[in-house]
């Protein structure tokens, strides 16, 4: 990377500088959302073997399971909104 001369920085003003850093925080910004669908990933994963847990109980909770019903439920419309949002936030990025 060849850096710009000192002079020509300063010449550049904050609204020139912010613009050469606007690709790399968009990036940073699609990769924290990407994290944050893993995050919902892991979550509905384990939710969802919690639910298996207790469907295989002997007495039955059915409060529980309408619960983790509920709840993986929710999970998942998260993360169908996320990955909108990602694909409408950062096309091409």
């Amino acid at each position: 990377m060849k850096l710009i001369p000192y002079k020509d920085a300063l010449k550049m003003g904050k609204e020139k500088l912010d613009a050469t850093l606007a690709a790399p925080r968009a990036h940073r910004a699609k990769k924290q959302a990407e994290l944050e669908v893993a995050k919902l990933d892991e979550d509905i994963a384990t939710k969802k073997a919690t639910l298996q847990e207790v469907c295989s109980e002997k007495d039955l909770d059915f409060s529980q399971i309408i619960g983790l019903q509920d709840t993986i439920a929710l999970t998942e419309r998260k993360k169908r909104q996320f990955n909108k949002i990602i694909s409408e936030m950062f096309p091409g990025v």
